[in-house]
């Protein structure tokens, strides 16, 4: 069986870091009032030229040295990300030209904050159906360009970051024991769009628009959705909770993660968070959590490991795979 394999991990931040209390000189809130609330400590915000592309090359530039692949290896390039430098072409595209990968394909992928699950899923049936050898699965967003800075109730969530894996087609056994992605499942439900979404586009407003949230809805949906896929994953693969080593959520909001954590039967000692150093930076979350929990020796080669992100739409999937 060939199972799709993370052989390399990166990230990239902006380099400024914007502190809640730097936060509430600009609008009405407090660091307790974010901290109690979201777990948010500060995130970090892009600065002059620094772009979803720009912030993405450098993540999945990282990637590739981290794996040992030449870049010109790799077959195709998906990018996750709501913020896109232009509205064509494809970030993608923009990213392979820097990198200087002159073969293969790729494409931007928009699913929200589940946008990087949901790419690492598709470029799993690319790897599997030997279209591809070898892919990056890149997250990277600019959210701080698409806030509304009066909006105390969504401005102090979100920020913006990149992240991104390499992975190679690789043969496995076709168990558990298998090095590589095991199980995913994706979900959406666009009857709950006006809960969580941009006020703007090219064909309705012509204008980039701003981000717009229902939290307490959010909510209410999120730990059920989140609850669905995983279990879906571990289904799939007669695995249980008890079986993770690491669980790496969609960097939402603590009290999300907590709640879902706490649902599945995952013991928090198992639960990546990040949440409180990045705050909510979309498709970035995923990748970057997970690239944090590596580069620090948490998550080590032949770990389970389950991802999982939920965003606008609503869009969900989780993927469990072996580190």
């Amino acid at each position: 069986m060939i199972r799709s394999a993370i052989c390399g991990i990166g990230a990239a931040l902006p380099r400024h870091v914007m502190t809640n209390s730097e936060l509430a000189a600009k609008v009405d809130t407090s660091d307790a009032w974010i901290v109690q609330r979201t777990g948010i400590r500060q995130r970090y915000i892009a600065g002059k030229g620094e772009t979803t592309v720009s912030m993405g090359a450098a993540a999945a530039q990282q990637a590739l040295d981290n794996a040992g692949f030449a870049a010109d290896s790799i077959d195709m390039i998906i990018l996750a990300t709501s913020t896109p430098d232009h509205t064509f072409p494809a970030s993608a595209t923009e990213i392979q030209n820097i990198l200087g990968i002159k073969s293969g394909f790729a494409f931007d992928m928009q699913a929200v904050c589940s946008g990087f699950v949901f790419a690492l899923v598709t470029a799993d049936s690319y790897l599997r159906a030997g279209m591809a050898k070898r892919a990056l699965v890149i997250g990277s967003e600019t959210f701080s360009r698409i806030l509304d800075w009066n909006d105390r109730t969504t401005c102090v969530l979100f920020g913006d970051g990149a992240g991104a894996v390499a992975l190679e087609a690789v043969k496995g056994k076709g168990d558990n024991s298998d090095s590589g992605i095991l199980a995913s499942c994706l979900r959406s439900d666009g009857r709950h769009m006006d809960k969580l979404y941009v006020d703007g586009g090219p064909s309705t407003t012509r204008t980039i628009g701003h981000l717009r949230m229902q939290g307490r809805e959010v909510f209410k949906y999120a730990v059920g959705m989140i609850t669905d896929v995983v279990d879906t994953c571990f289904a799939r693969t007669a695995l249980s909770a008890q079986d993770l080593a690491w669980f790496v959520p969609h960097q939402a909001n603590k009290r999300i993660i907590d709640a879902a954590a706490h649902k599945l039967g995952i013991a928090p000692e198992k639960v990546v968070i990040t949440v409180g150093e990045h705050g909510n930076t979309s498709a970035a979350s995923v990748p970057l959590a997970l690239a944090a929990a590596s580069r620090d020796g948490r998550i080590k080669k032949g770990d389970l490991v389950m991802l999982e992100a939920m965003g606008g739409g609503f869009t969900c999937g989780a993927v469990l795979l072996r580190r």
